[in-house]
């Protein structure tokens, strides 16, 4: 039987860790990078492994990638610790990863937000190469929505995996204002930015997420998904002017 490795990347994750790792149970070893945690991170994660290894954060990419050179397993998971991996999907990733027909295999996600799924709008269902054979494997380094992609051909399964992104509105805000800084580091080089761009791509935002995307069909929640996607259109976009400001006037 085909033995298979997960790898996770963590910082104070005590509060989605545990479940994680419960929904981890059936697969052969699982490997954890963390950079640093100064919650429980570190006791939970050892209950569940004894692969628990820290490297001070150098971007989500590298990270992942070091993540993935400590498996010792052909076939690697890639979770995150606010996923949970269902009986369903464990069981069609054992008979995928048996049956070995490709080198990689996007496996569908359902986001959760404030603790209900997205039918609509931002975060409704996406899909992520997260299965796939570890030496058939490369990691793109971007600072943010970095992606695993493999050499042959690939697969989706039909399961998905569950995401739990958002308990508040405060961590989504957090988060935004994190990502957003990075995306903006990355794209200021080659992107423009305006007074137009700051007021006109937020609005186009919340009306494909809201109205095209049809985040209306749920309710308060989409609407609020909605504004937070505008607001982090209109974010980045005033990141970007800042940046080329900056250097512009040096």
């Amino acid at each position: 039987m085909e033995k298979i490795s997960a790898i996770l990347i963590t910082l104070n994750e005590e509060k989605n860790l545990e479940a994680c790792l419960e929904s981890l149970r059936w697969v052969d070893e699982i490997v954890i990078v963390d950079c640093g945690s100064r919650d429980a991170t570190k006791e939970i994660a050892l209950k569940y492994t004894a692969r628990f290894f820290h490297r001070a954060w150098d971007g989500y990419a590298r990270q992942k990638a070091h993540a993935l050179s400590l498996a010792s397993n052909d076939w690697v998971l890639s979770i995150d610790a606010d996923e949970r991996v269902t009986k369903e999907l464990s069981a069609e990733i054992r008979r995928t990863v048996e049956a070995g027909e490709r080198d990689g295999y996007f496996i569908p996600r359902d986001n959760y937000f404030l603790g209900r799924r997205r039918t609509g709008g931002a975060w409704r269902r996406d899909r992520q190469m997260r299965l796939f054979r570890r030496p058939k494997v490369s990691i793109a380094e971007r600072p943010v929505h970095e992606g695993f992609e493999a050499a042959g051909e690939t697969g989706e399964l039909a399961s998905p995996l569950l995401h739990f992104t958002n308990d508040s509105l405060a961590d989504a805000i957090r988060k935004m204002n994190a990502y957003t800084s990075l995306e903006a580091g990355e794209l200021a080089p080659s992107r423009k930015s305006s007074g137009g761009a700051i007021v006109l791509r937020p609005l186009s935002a919340f009306l494909r997420n809201y109205v095209s995307r049809k985040g209306y069909r749920d309710g308060a929640h989409g609407l609020v998904l909605a504004m937070i996607a505008s607001l982090t259109t209109m974010l980045l976009y005033m990141k970007i002017w800042e940046i080329r400001r900056g250097r512009d006037n040096s």
